[in-house]
């Protein structure tokens, strides 16, 4: 077998088997019940309590869970502008980088609040070292809160029948110093000891290899490296990210990255399962997922691994692929499989140039972020599913003549309408950012560095992967003007905060209801049937949404390619 699959399937392997003991571990941190590392996490959480004045013991209803995470994230967009928009004038600044202006801090603040680190400025020259760690504690607190989220969803559905669904700030707290915190230190070791930087110093004298000397930027980079992995964040310490040979040194460390990207979102299929005591749910999610994520993925590999045909025509050698905007260190395969896990689950890192991918990689990749679903970050990625589980419920409750039932309680109308508004808002925000965008030339056209096709892709991946809440982009784009930050940075926020309110609501609802014992006439939802079921409605609903603006950029670009 060919060594870069065996790279590629050892990568996936590694992950999964991670992620079925951390998913038990998750279910057992959030149900409170004793783990081996409590010695050590009890005094660090409840000196976090003490210090912040948390009644952690105090319980929540929906709202209030939803209330408390708004509040919470308003907060730091507010003190995310201040820090940038001053930079220059505080401390950990050894490059003199100069203060953000207020677009382009108001879309930064906005982009790692909400989890997506869309970058519309350059690591070296764009922040301090200070605001580099700044933006670090919200790679942190941003994938706790759609982890926090989520725990809502399982409280809802263990429960026969509630109001009360723990406590927000209980479930962010443990997320952070339980789960993200030692994972992501370990990945940060890792890097660390294959070459990347951990240091406050500037920038560093380096002799290139013919000789002459080059200023190389360095700076606190593991540690950042660490958590924007875990945490399913993206945003990179460098302007090109995981393609950065100081951020991503060699093929261990793209696997490990990989790895620490993938592991959460797999991990919390298993860890609803065992919080509700319905493993087999949580393997039908997990079926459904996968299926979907292999058919995205393996097609970019094999079309990256193929190479170019335009070029191999014009008698140019492509037994490497198509290595354009790639790493010779990583190569073709891996560089394709990573532009589909790095969307399917909206990390957004990249270890890779998008632009450069060929048409209908650039296509797959537009699709992982327009379904949204498969695997998806830390909690969101169940969310969003849980929304086309419930789509799936009522049409097949439909087709059957009998009542909508998940998990014992019934779907109503009230659950339909708010499931129904998740699942147009999402190609409403891209699709409307997209048209408004091509229809204004000096706005829009004029920052597209490629004309016809392409350059409508560009546009079109900008605005999928600031709904997706994914950061990575067709860096064709000249993006950080006054237009791409304020609309990315609404896009980013409708995208982000929306998709959380309206599954957590309706969990909430449905956790008040009175519980329905199963019997002969309840429709399973933790068979293969449904789980066909639930992928049909993830693809008919895709499809009517996004294949005509597909047909117009990378599928046009495909087939006009000589």
């Amino acid at each position: 077998m060919n060594t870069e699959i065996m790279g590629i399937l050892a990568t996936f392997l590694i992950a999964l088997l991670l992620a079925l003991p951390l998913g038990k571990y998750i279910a057992r941190v959030y149900a409170g019940e004793k783990t081996k590392m409590d010695f050590l996490f009890n005094p660090l959480d409840r000196l976090l309590y003490r210090i912040s004045g948390i009644d952690a013991r105090r319980e929540m209803n929906w709202k209030q869970h939803m209330m408390v995470m708004l509040t919470i994230n308003l907060i730091w967009v507010l003190m995310s502008m201040v820090i940038l928009m001053c930079q220059q004038w505080l401390p950990l600044n050894p490059d003199h980088n100069p203060n953000m202006p207020a677009d382009l801090a108001f879309n930064t603040s906005i982009s790692f609040v909400v989890n997506c680190n869309l970058q519309h400025y350059s690591g070296e020259s764009g922040v301090s070292y200070l605001s580099q760690m700044w933006l670090m504690f919200l790679q942190f607190v941003s994938a706790t809160t759609g982890m926090a989220a989520v725990v809502v969803l399982f409280k809802a559905f263990k429960a026969r029948s509630t109001t009360q669904l723990g406590n927000f700030y209980t479930y962010f707290v443990r997320s952070c110093t339980r789960i993200l915190l030692p994972l992501s230190s370990i990945l940060a070791i890792v890097v660390l000891f294959n070459g990347t930087p951990m240091t406050f110093e500037g920038k560093q004298e380096m002799i290139g290899l013919q000789g002459d000397s080059v200023a190389v930027s360095t700076g606190p980079a593991a540690a950042f490296v660490g958590i924007k992995h875990v945490g399913t964040n993206g945003g990179g310490f460098f302007a090109a990210n995981s393609a950065h040979p100081l951020e991503n040194p060699n093929y261990l460390t793209n696997m490990a990255e990989m790895v620490g990207q993938m592991i959460i979102p797999l991990a919390m299929i298993f860890a609803f399962g065992y919080f509700i005591q319905r493993r087999r749910l949580s393997w039908m999610i997990f079926g459904v997922m996968t299926i979907g994520f292999l058919l995205l993925a393996i097609p970019n590999v094999v079309q990256e691994m193929n190479g170019n045909p335009a070029l191999t025509a014009r008698g140019l050698n492509s037994t490497m692929g198509a290595m354009e905007g790639k790493e010779v260190r990583f190569g073709a395969a891996a560089s394709g499989f990573w532009s589909i896990v790095t969307t399917v689950i909206s990390t957004g890192s990249v270890n890779a140039m998008h632009d450069s991918t060929m048409p209908l990689s650039g296509m797959n990749e537009m699709l992982a972020m327009m379904i949204n679903a498969f695997y998806g970050g830390c909690g969101v990625g169940l969310l969003n599913f849980f929304i086309f589980i419930i789509l799936a419920v009522f049409i097949s409750g439909l087709m059957v003549g009998r009542t909508p039932e998940f998990l014992g309680k019934k779907i109503e109308a009230r659950e339909m309408k708010i499931a129904m508004i998740i699942a147009l808002l999402h190609p409403l925000l891209i699709l409307a950012g997209t048209a408004l965008t091509v229809s204004m030339p000096a706005l829009g056209r004029a920052t597209v560095a490629n004309p016809g096709y392409h350059g409508f892709s560009e546009i079109l991946y900008e605005f999928t992967s600031s709904a997706a809440n994914n950061g990575s982009g067709f860096e064709g784009l000249g993006d950080n003007t006054p237009w791409w930050n304020i609309a990315t940075g609404i896009v980013l926020l409708l995208g982000r905060f929306l998709p959380i309110i309206g599954p957590v609501a309706i969990a909430g609802m449905l956790a008040e209801k009175k519980y329905i014992p199963e019997g002969n006439g309840t429709l399973r939802t933790d068979t293969g049937t449904f789980g066909m079921m639930v992928f049909a409605v993830i693809v008919i609903i895709t499809a009517l949404s996004f294949f005509p603006t597909l047909a117009l950029g990378p599928l046009a670009e495909h087939f006009s390619m000589p």
